[in-house]
């Protein structure tokens, strides 16, 4: 994501270096300042505003004795995630790197001071790449809220979520976008089907592995149990507003619209990323129908995601058919895996696990398909390397949580739901 702007500012720079700007100069190089940095914070925006949406999937997903605790518990990454990445996680990110591994950990601060004076209008105003780089955290911490849903106590995932923040995703972040080792090898990944998604699946893998499953998800011989969800309107809802915020996400991470090869871009990139959703939804909705006679609206909903997720390593290469047999393909790999957790005993509340690591590590390895300058096997070595690193230190995380405070709620208090044994508040009243 972090790379050189071929922009009118950068030309700029070059022209002061040599001599005094023109008046025209200065007015095309202020234009693209402006329309970059415009451009990253509504991107920005939309991004943030997928916390919203998993929020809504998750309280729909889960059953009503734990809707409050779901909320609770994304407001709260929210929050978590911006404190932390503004004290280590962007310098640990894209600071001064130590041997490719991880940037030096430090309090970020705005450095605009050379656009301001006008000696350099290259790329944008430092605060929104902060802010567009921040809300890509918690979206990773999303997607472990999810799989963990209805058992995980409070304060440990908040516990995950500052490690994460701080340590786990800032380290990928370096090795890829910051200049690391990874992206010495050509490692390509647009918007972060890997870094991003895949972090966070891994994260939640091992926190279902070390919480066990839900009381009542499994029965006596270990047949998997439907457990009714809250509201199905609600996930409908969160999953079309996760749609709408995936184009913020992909086509922000463009990070610049200020000539017509970037509005080219960022079109293509718009088109695509509809396409790969559009078709994970009807595959799902034929396999479906092709197992039972009926189709499956949670499956529907999880291969929209997993289309997204599967074309967000690369969503500007790829042509419309091609980004639709990225995402059906993301659906079946969503699916594929679904069933996998299941016959393993593992429980995963909203499916996210499939949807971000199956389908992220799909992606990221269809980047070789799309991308005559990626190497598939520079592609596979990012996805275990990424896989291995995130859990095995999450694995450590969880452990050391659990043995601290327990990292989650004992059967008994299940059965009462977290609402009621954590924060004492119902969210819907039955009369």
């Amino acid at each position: 994501m972090k790379r050189k702007y071929l922009v009118p500012g950068a030309a700029l720079a070059v022209a002061l270096a040599t001599g005094p700007a023109s008046a025209t100069e200065l007015a095309d190089a202020t234009g693209a300042y402006l329309l970059n940095t415009l451009f990253l914070l509504i991107c920005g925006a939309l991004v943030m505003f997928m916390a919203a949406g998993f929020a809504m999937l998750e309280a729909g997903s889960v059953r009503n004795r734990s809707v409050t605790a779901v909320c609770a518990k994304n407001v709260a990454l929210y929050a978590v995630a911006g404190v932390v990445f503004y004290l280590f996680g962007y310098q640990a990110m894209y600071g001064e790197s130590l041997s490719g591994l991880i940037g030096i950990p430090g309090i970020w601060h705005a450095d605009d001071a050379a656009a301001l004076s006008g000696a350099d209008l290259s790329g944008h105003a430092s605060g929104a790449d902060w802010f567009f780089q921040m809300v890509f955290v918690a979206t990773a911490a999303s997607v472990v809220s999810g799989a963990l849903a209805e058992r995980v106590r409070f304060w440990a995932f908040v516990a995950s979520t500052v490690v994460l923040a701080a340590v786990i995703y800032p380290a990928v972040g370096h090795w890829t976008w910051g200049g690391g080792w990874l992206a010495s090898l050509g490692f390509a990944d647009f918007a972060g089907s890997t870094i991003v998604h895949s972090v966070g699946g891994w994260v939640a893998l091992t926190g279902i592995v070390i919480l066990g499953p839900r009381l009542g998800r499994f029965g006596p011989t270990g047949q998997p149990l439907a457990l009714a969800p809250s509201s199905l309107p609600y996930v409908t809802l969160g999953t079309f507003i996760l749609w709408l915020g995936w184009f913020g996400f992909n086509g922000g991470s463009q990070l610049s619209f200020s000539t017509v090869e970037d509005a080219v871009a960022v079109s293509n990139i718009f088109v695509n990323t509809n396409a790969a959703a559009a078709a994970g939804v009807l595959a799902m909705a034929i396999v479906s129908f092709a197992r039972s006679g009926k189709m499956d609206l949670p499956l529907m909903l999880n291969g929209a995601l997993a289309g997204l997720v599967s074309i967000t390593a690369e969503p500007a290469a790829p042509g419309m058919a091609s980004s639709m047999a990225i995402g059906a393909v993301g659906a079946l790999a969503m699916l594929g895996a679904t069933r996998l957790l299941e016959g393993l005993g593992l429980d995963d509340a909203v499916g996210a696990i499939p949807v971000h690591l199956a389908a992220g590590a799909w992606g990221t390895i269809a980047v070789a398909f799309s991308n005559p300058d990626a190497s598939l096997a520079v592609q596979a070595l990012g996805v275990v390397a990424v896989g291995g690193f995130a859990a095995t230190v999450s694995w450590v995380v969880w452990t050391v949580i659990d043995g601290l405070m327990g990292a989650g709620l004992p059967r008994e208090q299940q059965k009462d739901g977290c609402d009621l044994t954590e924060f004492g508040m119902p969210a819907y009243k039955f009369d």
